[in-house]
């Protein structure tokens, strides 16, 4: 698949058993991220109910960033995507 068809989404190390241990997925290019996310789905149904929950939200605990930007700032799963982007799950860090 030609680079400036696709989408990637890089996926963390304790997500990775929910995608066949894959770090990075390639996607054909999607229209938003809601659009990747059936995708994903539709692929890896594990890793997608990891991240999203029930009602299609995106889970509290999880960060969606395309490129640098982190979705919750701007347009959510309606973000839209062009190709080359690249989409990172980021679960939230707490401890103490």
């Amino acid at each position: 698949m030609a680079e400036s068809t696709r989408i990637q989404v890089h996926v963390p190390a304790v997500l990775r058993d929910r995608c066949a241990g894959a770090a990075e997925l390639v996607l054909p290019a999607a229209v938003s991220v809601r659009a990747a996310l059936e995708q994903i789905e539709q692929r890896y149904p594990s890793l997608y109910r990891s991240i999203c929950d029930e009602t299609g939200a995106v889970r509290r605990h999880m960060n969606l960033f395309v490129n640098s930007s982190n979705v919750r700032d701007g347009e959510g799963l309606d973000t839209v995507l062009v190709p080359g982007d690249t989409v990172t799950i980021l679960p939230a860090v707490s401890g103490g």
